[in-house]
Order: C-alpha cells, then sequence, then structure tokens
C-alpha cells in the first residue's frame, strides 16, 4: 500500500511539472533576438572610363616632347568629335631619359643620356557605351589604348543603393516573421528597437583603371584604319548586411 502511494504521488508530481516545464521553454516574453539579414541588387553597368597613352623616344628631348603634345591635342580634339558628351582628363605626364646598357661612370663624371622618353596619359569618361567601340577605334589611330573599366555612373548608385536598402530591410522583416513562428509567436508580438545598417560599400567601380601592357605609340605619316574591338560592360553587384535588435512583447 505504501509503494503504491509513492507511485501514485511520483506520477502526481510528473503530470504537474511536465506542463509548466513546456510553458518555461516555449515563454519568450520579453526575449530579445538579434538578427541578421543581407540585401543584394544587380545592374547593368552604365559608364565606361578608358585611358589613353602616347609615348615618344627621342635624341632630341624637345623632339620627343613636341610629338607628344601634338598627337594627344590631335587625340583629344577627335574624342571630342567622336563622343561631345565624354569627359576627358589628362595626367601622368612624363619625361625620363635613357642610358646605354654598358655604360659605367668614369672618373666621377656624368653619364650622358642616349635619348628620351616622354608620354603622356588621357582618361576618358563617357555614358555613350553604343559608340564605344567606334570611338576607341578612331583614337587608337593616334593614342594607344593603355585600359578599360566599365562601372556605375553616380545617377545609377543612387538608384542601386535606395534598392538595396529595400532588399535588406526586406530580408530582414521576412527573417523576423520566420524566427516568430519558430517561437510560436505572431509577426507582431515583435517590435524592433534598432537597426544597424552595415553598408559594405561595394560600388564597383575600383579607384585604379586596369592597367594593360604599355605599348609604344611609334610615329607613322598616315594613320591605319583600326578595326573596331568589342567590350562588354557587364554589371554591378551591391551588396548591404543589416542587423536589426528585436523583442518579443
Amino acid at each position: 500500500m505504501m509503494i503504491f502511494r509513492i507511485v501514485f504521488l511520483s506520477l502526481a508530481l510528473m503530470v504537474a511539472w511536465t506542463p509548466a516545464q513546456a510553458q518555461g521553454v516555449a515563454q519568450s516574453n520579453g526575449t530579445l533576438a538579434i538578427v541578421p539579414a543581407e540585401g543584394e541588387v544587380t545592374l547593368v553597368n552604365d559608364e565606361a572610363r578608358t585611358t589613353f597613352m602616347l609615348e615618344e623616344r627621342d635624341a632630341d628631348k624637345a623632339a620627343a616632347a613636341s610629338r607628344v603634345n601634338q598627337k594627344m591635342k590631335q587625340g583629344m580634339e577627335l574624342l571630342k568629335r567622336e563622343d561631345p558628351q565624354a569627359k576627358l582628363k589628362s595626367y601622368g605626364y612624363y619625361t625620363y631619359p635613357i642610358y646605354p646598357e654598358d655604360s659605367v661612370r668614369a672618373n666621377n663624371k656624368v653619364r650622358q643620356p642616349t635619348s628620351w622618353r616622354v608620354g603622356q596619359y588621357l582618361e576618358m569618361k563617357t555614358l555613350n557605351l553604343s559608340s564605344l567601340p567606334k570611338t576607341v577605334a578612331a583614337a587608337q589611330k593616334i593614342l594607344a589604348l593603355n585600359g578599360l573599366q566599365f562601372g556605375l555612373s553616380e545617377a545609377a548608385i543612387k538608384k542601386l543603393d535606395e534598392q538595396r536598402i529595400d532588399a535588406a530591410y526586406r530580408n530582414l522583416t521576412g527573417r523576423i516573421a520566420a524566427i516568430a513562428k519558430a517561437m510560436g509567436r505572431k509577426p507582431g508580438d515583435a517590435v524592433l528597437e534598432s537597426i544597424d545598417f552595415e553598408g559594405s560599400g561595394a560600388y564597383a567601380p575600383a579607384a585604379g583603371m586596369v592597367q594593360g601592357r604599355m605599348v609604344l605609340a611609334r610615329e607613322v605619316e598616315k594613320p591605319t584604319q583600326v578595326e573596331e574591338p568589342s567590350f562588354e560592360p557587364g554589371d554591378t553587384t551591391l551588396h548591404m548586411r543589416v542587423v536589426g535588435k528585436v523583442r518579443f512583447k
């Protein structure tokens, strides 16, 4: 009889404890959840940055510089005719002496250069991608193509950034709803206390241009016809990571 009472009491305690335990596990009032989310959007590149260069070599430094100056002026005028909306920026003007390979200083005498290298770079930024192959081919009659990079214009970046923020926020609210469901709660029970937008700044255009091999632009009497190159602008993807703090009522 005593054994029966002990067993009965133990069963009663188990029945009384189990619902309370289950209720304690499921209870989430006041719970603070940290919810990470991400947003990603892609847009076709609408801007091209093209780098042209010129280099001349001559025993007469002034003669080399004169040819570079003249050809660069012709190249800039040609680009302006081909693409009037393009933005041009010249930079990287240089003059280097060239010494004979087997020259050795004798009696501390200053070595004399045998010739001079003079060159200059020109950057063209344009939104006219449809005419870019024709423009580049025309410029290559005078200038050497040194680099090409596609990216997004400022207007496109602003538009894509707005879409990226929207995508990240929608992903966050969707994950909050999924977490509420997993906890047996309603999405309306979740109160968003704070949001931390950690933009990764994946603005596709990198700071530098894609540099190709330096090509020596030699003087020619008559410009030869250059076949149009083929370009694919590709696209740019922006990412954003957002972290939300959610407290359940």
